[in-house]
């Protein structure tokens, strides 16, 4: 196994890092705050004009068939710019999970739509505070009744593919069994969503029992997307310091800041370790798989929470208003900690993974 990226990963990331530095300027973002758009329609179709919605989707199917390492570098590459689309709803949990447990007819008729930005998905399992995977959701006779809240980008989706009980289904959103409720989300470009369904057509997806699968790969696309927004803090930061003026010396010569953005250098290197390691055993040793998407997704959201949280200190007061640019990075770390389950999930999830350990774990 080699632990650094190909030519061709570093390709992608410099293609991916081109496109998206030229469309995502923090005062474009603030444009999408004030006029209340949930997304960037218009990057997400150059997004698929690149080929990068069908990264993780099979050629048979439209996409280009990557390794999931390959995704890593894309959705690291969405983490650094902070860019407000839906991919890792979309592509990253409902497109892989079309593609892992959907059937043959599902998987010919949504997966070349996905990958083409045709359509938006959402994936839909928690049910308020507690475990990622509800349990008050039902289907039967292909029907399906319940909530789901909250769900990511829920709003400019088409589709959502939902959990119920150890199996998925497809549910189309533009129905009249299907209400969609907007909640107040404290990352403004990543909206959530309640959805009730009442008695709404639903399309049960064969490949039960893998959902956790579904999770673990999840996990470390996540870890990515917080690696390289991490990395992004720590360039701010230190561009910061390095200017800022303080007692006629750079800020950047005091020890004590020297430390803290050594702390998050750190903490990243080992994130980006743990989340090449994860990609690698998410395509080629699924056995691994449980116990490297867990420690991807710990060391990811210690080192993302520690770059934003030093970030906005190295600031200072300019930092927490709204005209300084470390206020898009700590939301999207808020919510991006507790995307997919908290810190307690994981560490029990990564406890669980360990040889003899199954099942042991609170």
């Amino acid at each position: 196994m080699d632990f650094d990226l190909s030519d061709e990963q570093k390709m992608l990331a410099e293609q991916a890092r081109g496109l998206l530095a030229g469309r995502t300027p923090f005062d474009h973002l603030r444009k999408l705050i004030d006029s209340g758009a949930e997304w960037d329609e218009p990057l997400w179709r150059e997004l698929a004009a690149m080929g990068f919605l069908g990264a993780n989707i099979p050629e048979a199917h439209g996409g280009l068939g990557l390794s999931e390492l390959d995704l890593g570098v894309i959705s690291q590459e969405l983490g650094r710019a902070n860019a407000a689309v839906p991919f890792f709803s979309a592509i990253v949990l409902a497109a892989d999970a079309i593609r892992l447990a959907g059937s043959e007819a599902q998987k010919a008729e949504w997966l070349p739509r996905l990958a083409s930005g045709e359509v938006v998905a959402c994936f839909a399992s928690a049910e308020g505070p507690g475990p990622v995977l509800g349990k008050g959701a039902s289907l039967s006779a292909g029907r399906l009744s319940g909530f789901k809240s909250p769900v990511a980008d829920a709003g400019v989706a088409s589709i959502a593919v939902v959990q119920v009980g150890d199996g998925l289904a497809l549910v189309r959103l533009d129905q009249p069994g299907v209400r969609r409720t907007k909640l107040d989300s404290f990352d403004q470009l990543r909206p959530h969503y309640r959805l009730d369904f009442d008695n709404a057509v639903a399309e049960p997806m064969p490949g039960a029992g893998r959902i956790e699968t579904l999770l673990d790969r999840a996990a470390v696309q996540a870890a990515f997307e917080a690696v390289g927004a991490a990395e992004a803090c720590l360039k701010m930061g230190r561009d910061y310091v390095m200017e800022r003026q303080m007692f006629g010396r750079p800020l950047a010569s005091y020890q004590a800041i020297k430390h803290k953005l050594a702390d998050v250098a750190v903490a990243i290197e080992l994130a980006k370790s743990n989340a090449y390691f994860g990609g690698w055993a998410a395509s080629d040793s699924p056995d691994d798989l449980p116990s490297a998407a867990a420690a991807a997704r710990l060391t990811a959201i210690k080192a993302f929470e520690m770059g934003a949280r030093e970030n906005l200190q190295v600031h200072g007061g300019i930092g927490y208003t709204f005209e300084a640019n470390c206020h898009f990075y700590y939301r999207r770390e808020r919510v991006l900690a507790v995307n997919l389950g908290n810190r307690r999930t994981w560490a029990d999830r990564l406890v669980n993974a360990q040889p003899g350990q199954q099942g042991k774990a609170a």
